[in-house]
Formats: C-alpha cells, sequence, structure tokens
C-alpha cells in the first residue's frame, strides 16, 4: 500500500494579505458595484448623483447637472454646500480626501454635525468606490467663498487638497474617467442615464436636473413641481384614467416622511413602484404591505357602505382591487432597512403599519369627498373579481400535478429527453412550416420546439381570463411549467432558455412583441432573470466561388452584407435572401440559428421596468394616438422593412 504524502507548506501570519485603503475595490470591484458591465458602469453614475440627491433632500440644493463629455469621462455638479475641506480628527486628512479615500465615510450615519437625516447611501461606499474604479478623478469644492481642487489616479491623492481662490459658487463638482482596466467597457449609455435622472426628479419635486450628451450633441431637463403625481401622469399617459384628479397625499413626522399618488385606469395590469429614500425597491417590503392591506380594506368597506358590494358578494380580494391601479409609494426615513447590498427590499417593520393608517385615512377620506370617482372604482374592482372567478377556472388548465409529468403535456411540444432545466431549452417558432424544420434541426437531448399558430392575444387589451383562453397560451403555460400571474413560480420552469424564433419581417417582429407583452405582463420573473432570448436568424446566405472551393457566408444586416462584399469582390457570388424561416433547409437553420457553437441568440434583461411599462403601452394599449406619434418619431430608424 502506498501512502499519499501529504504536501507541507508555511502558512503564516506573513501570508494574510490586508488590502490597504481602496485597493480592495479594485482587487474584487463587484462585491461594491455587483459587476464590471455597462450594469456596473452606470452604477458608477448613480453613485455620485445620489450624493448630490442627497444634498437637495436635506434642502441645500435644487440643480443639479449631469454631462458625458466627449472623451467617456463623466461630469456631475450641484449647487449644495459643498463636501467640507477642513481636516478630519480621525484620518488626518481633509474631509474631502477622507471621503474619497475612505469606504464608510460620509454624512450618512447620523444628523450630529449637519450629517444627512434622509440618505439614500446608506452604506457610506458610493463615491471612495467611484474613485477606486476611475482612471482619475478630479473634484472641486465650492465652500466659504472659496474654490479648493483635488486630482486622484486610480483613487490615489495626486496631491494635497489644493485653494485654486475666491469664489461667488457653492457646490461640489465631480468629474471621473472610469478605468478600462477594470471595465468591461467604457462606454454610457445615455438612455440609462436619463432613466434614473427623470426618476430622481419626479421623486424630488422642485429639483432641477439637467443632462447633457456632448458626444451627439443632446440635452434633456427634467423638472416636476408636481413630484410623483407627476411620475403617476406620466405612467399613465398612453391609458384611459377613471377619475381625472390623481389621488394625492403625504404625512411627516420626526423620522417618516409617505408620499402616496395613485390614479385607476381602465386597464387590466397594475403597476404599483416602491421607493426608500429615492432608492426603488423593486421587491417592495413594509411600505408596500401596508399600502395593499390598506387599498383592499379600504375600498371594501366603502362598497359596502355604499350598498355597491351587496350583502351576498364575498369581499374584493387584493388582486381585484389592484387591477388598472397605478400607484407611486415613497418612504423617506432616517434609518432605512434594506434587505441585502442591494436594497431592492424595505424591512423597517414600522413603516408597515404608519403606511397601512394613513393611506386608510386618507383614501376613505378622498372617496366620500368624491362618490362618483369612488362608484366608478368600486365597480371596476367587481368587473376584476367576475374576471378572476372565470379565471380561476381557466387556470386549472394550464396546471400539471408534476412539472415532469410528460403526458400532460401539450401535443403540439417536441420536447428534449433531458429532464434537468439548467441544460434544457425551449424554441418558440413562428408557424409550423418553421416549426417542423426546427424539429428536424434540433439537438433532441436539450432542445425542445413549440410551433405557434399565428399571432397570440394581445394581452394589453384583455383580462387574465380572456388570455388564458387562447390555446396558444395555454400551451406556452403548461410547456413552462411555472404556473403564470399570482400563481408564477421561477423555481418551476422547466427550460432555461426561452428562445424566441421568428421571421425577420414585420410580422415575426409582431409576434415577439406580442410573446414579450406576455412575458412582461404574466411571467416577468423570466425578464428579470434572464431567461428570454431572441433568436437571430440570417437575412442572406452568399456563396462565393465554385466546387471544392465555393465558401459559404451568412449575414445578418445589409451594412455586414456590404462590409463582406469589400472582402469577397461582387462578382461569381450566389446570393439568397432568406424572407422566413421556413426558407432554410435543417442543416441551414442548425448551423446559423440553433447550434450552440455558432448561433447568434440576444438576451433580454429588464433593466428599467418604468420604461417597459411605458413601451409595452404604447404599442400594445388601446390608444392609437401615441402609437403614431411613436412610429413618425422613429420611422427613420427602421430597417429591414418588408413591404
Amino acid at each position: 500500500m502506498v501512502e499519499k504524502q501529504l504536501q507541507v507548506s508555511n502558512y503564516t501570519a506573513e501570508q494574510i494579505q490586508v488590502l490597504e485603503g481602496l485597493e480592495a475595490v479594485r482587487r474584487r470591484p463587484g462585491m461594491y458595484i455587483g459587476s464590471t458591465d455597462l450594469r456596473g458602469l452606470h452604477h458608477l453614475v448613480v453613485e455620485v448623483v445620489d450624493n448630490s440627491i442627497d444634498e437637495a433632500m436635506a434642502g441645500y440644493c435644487d440643480t443639479i447637472d449631469v454631462e458625458i463629455m466627449k472623451d467617456e469621462s463623466l461630469f456631475v455638479r450641484d449647487n449644495g454646500r459643498g463636501i467640507p475641506v477642513g481636516v478630519h480628527s480621525k484620518t488626518g486628512k481633509s474631509a474631502v480626501e477622507t471621503v474619497l479615500t475612505v469606504l464608510h465615510a460620509g454624512g450618512k450615519f447620523g444628523q450630529e454635525g449637519g450629517g444627512y437625516k434622509v440618505s439614500g447611501g446608506l452604506h457610506g461606499v458610493g463615491v471612495s468606490v467611484v474613485n477606486a474604479l476611475s482612471e482619475w478623478l478630479e473634484v472641486h469644492v465650492y465652500t466659504d467663498g472659496q474654490h479648493y481642487s483635488q486630482r486622484y489616479v486610480r483613487g490615489v491623492p495626486d496631491k494635497e487638497l489644493e485653494l485654486v481662490g475666491p469664489t461667488n459658487k457653492s457646490g461640489t463638482t465631480v468629474h471621473f474617467m472610469p478605468d478600462k482596466e477594470i471595465f468591461e467597457t467604457t462606454e454610457f449609455v445615455a438612455d440609462t442615464i436619463t432613466y434614473r435622472l427623470r426618476e430622481l426628479a419626479f421623486l424630488n419635486k422642485g429639483i432641477r436636473i439637467n443632462f447633457a450628451d456632448h458626444r451627439h450633441d443632446e440635452t434633456s431637463q427634467y423638472y416636476y413641481e408636481g413630484g410623483i403625481v407627476s411620475f403617476v401622469e406620466h405612467l399613465n399617459h398612453n391609458r384611459n384614467a377613471l377619475h381625472k384628479d390623481v389621488i394625492y397625499f403625504d404625512k411627516s413626522d420626526d423620522n417618516t416622511q409617505l408620499e402616496v399618488a395613485l390614479q385607476y385606469t381602465d386597464s387590466y395590469t397594475e403597476t404599483i413602484l416602491t421607493f426608500a429614500n429615492n432608492i426603488n425597491t423593486h421587491e417592495g417590503g413594509s411600505h408596500l404591505v401596508g399600502f395593499k392591506s390598506a387599498i383592499t380594506r379600504t375600498l371594501n368597506d366603502y362598497g359596502r357602505k355604499q350598498n355597491i358590494i351587496k350583502n351576498n358578494e364575498e369581499n374584493l380580494t387584493g388582486e381585484d382591487v389592484r387591477e388598472g391601479l397605478t400607484a407611486i409609494i415613497s418612504v423617506k426615513i432616517s434609518e432605512p432597512q434594506f434587505e441585502g447590498q442591494t436594497k431592492t427590499k424595505l424591512g423597517n417593520s414600522e413603516v408597515r403599519g404608519q403606511v397601512e393608517s394613513i393611506a386608510n385615512e386618507q383614501l376613505a377620506t378622498y372617496l366620500e369627498e368624491h362618490p362618483a370617482d369612488g362608484k366608478r372604482i368600486i365597480e371596476k374592482c367587481i368587473s376584476a373579481a367576475r374576471a378572476r372567478i372565470a379565471a380561476r377556472k381557466a387556470r386549472e388548465l394550464t396546471r400539471r400535478k408534476n412539472a415532469l409529468d410528460i403526458s400532460a403535456l401539450p401535443g403540439k411540444l417536441a420536447d428534449c429527453s433531458l429532464n434537468d432545466p439548467q441544460v434544457c431549452e425551449l424554441y418558440l417558432v413562428e408557424g409550423d412550416s418553421a416549426g417542423g424544420t426546427a424539429k428536424q434541426s434540433r439537438n433532441r437531448r436539450f432542445q425542445a420546439i413549440m410551433p405557434l399558430r399565428g399571432k397570440i392575444l394581445n394581452v394589453e387589451k384583455a383580462r387574465l381570463d380572456k388570455i388564458l383562453a387562447n390555446n396558444e397560451i395555454r400551451s406556452m403555460i403548461t410547456a413552462f411549467g411555472t404556473g403564470v400571474s399570482d400563481d408564477f413560480d421561477i423555481t418551476k420552469l422547466r427550460y432555461n432558455k426561452v428562445i424566441i424564433m421568428t421571421d425577420a419581417d414585420v410580422d415575426g417582429a409582431h409576434i415577439r412583441t406580442l410573446l414579450l407583452t406576455f412575458f412582461y405582463r404574466y411571467m416577468r420573473p423570466l425578464l428579470e432573470n434572464g431567461h428570454v432570448y431572441i433568436a437571430l436568424p440570417p437575412l442572406y446566405q452568399i456563396r462565393h466561388g465554385r466546387g471544392s472551393k465555393q465558401t459559404v457566408h451568412y449575414v445578418f444586416t445589409d451594412s455586414e452584407l456590404e462590409k463582406l462584399y469589400v472582402e469577397i469582390g461582387r462578382e461569381g457570388n450566389k446570393i439568397q435572401r432568406y424572407k422566413g424561416l421556413g426558407e432554410m433547409d435543417a442543416d441551414q437553420l442548425w448551423e446559423t440559428t440553433m447550434d450552440p457553437e455558432s448561433r447568434t441568440i440576444l438576451q433580454l434583461r429588464l433593466e428599467d421596468a418604468i420604461a417597459a411599462d411605458h413601451m409595452f403601452e404604447t404599442l400594445m394599449g388601446e390608444k392609437v394616438e401615441p402609437r403614431r406619434l411613436f412610429i413618425e418619431e422613429n420611422a427613420k430608424q427602421v430597417t429591414n422593412l418588408d413591404i
């Protein structure tokens, strides 16, 4: 018997690494900003802008400028008090340098000495992390009639804080260049930034935020005197309101400020956005629970008091009273408790009772003072309740006893042989013809095919009971295994990838939009968790040369075709324009669109729920005018439009 010799190494105190200053941030940036992709890059912008917003919430700032410079650096300026410049007693450095080089240093941790009573930057790591992950950063402070400046290179001061001279300005300017050594890309996306700036302007009424993209000479300004009332009006721009005025109420005490704005529309979906200290709490939390409880109880009490809900009728459920509701709940509290560093769920238990009590009182008062509006709202809720009962019966048709119970799968589904959801993928294919080709092309082990006959129902214009009566939708829900709407359970998803594969024409684009509308409204976690993909079949096949020397090229756009012609010339080529998936044979479809080694698929992620909601309402909602305006504004950007 041969004994295995264990390696012996010296593991001593000297081998314990201590990362000083901001070195830890540069070594593990994902711990601080989530990722080093586009999302992480734009998180830098949020951190700097949030510092200026904190000054605004404290009442010292009313204007913020955000600019993308031509060299892809970013510039943020506010007219607040300016970062303190005195020497910090604990660090021995100026307060400016302390804030920019020490983690968890800032005015976020208490009210003593002029710190912030309410702040979004709870952990105090924001601007120091931006400094650490920047190739260079320059800060200019205008305070007490003097202008100070300091420059940093990858988080290290280039020199001491310098007194530049007298000034009549006040505030702070931060100008930084994201580090190409850290980020996968350092090219800012203007839309991503402006979505957040607009949101901040809505949440902080009276604050003016100016944006400029010097790369494209584009500017915009965000200023909303109405605050979250304007926010609700913006969200409902493409919807028909049941009552003209947005219901609004607010209340403040020593530790909490609550604002609520809501309006009912004739749509069938709910849009409730919650914020805590300007942070979008995507997962809700105690403030959302309190609001939902209040609105359900108040509408039931009012409906019975006015005899609109009869004695023999059951109470309205939360689902009933939230149909067609658009609401913004914004709380600002001195000691927020967020669940996790991502800050997507508010945990303060006392907030639930505060929100529930205030919302009960204020909403009941509004209904008493506006009986006509109250009646329309209750009748809308009763109509939703009747549809819910019908939907309950239809929903049962989409359920299976077991997610792997093959006998209950839809007959049109050609399932894969593997049962591991992590490796399995489902292609939703336009038409039976293309579906048949896809079934021949696929790898049967892990690729499932479901042909879709025609266009599914536009769910933006229908209630759930009608939606679940649609055969195509019901088949999809059953195949996914997740349930739908409030019953949706992402852990039961049978396929890691759901791939939409349609023709590269107008009808194909319409089918994609209908599917995405359904996923967004009734299976949103599919998008939030990155399970939805778009297959990108080629537009052209080009055969160059003859015989054994012939080469085959596939290109996806007209511009790619022109580039290919530069390489191979225009002579002696046989070109085929694919007008649909059905024009490809099985080998071509596999090689170009289904082979994981060579295909191109586009993963869809839900980066901005507000923008997505607005887009789906514009494209698929009842109102025609917003759709016409959208087409007029974007017509010049259309490519490959088949006539």
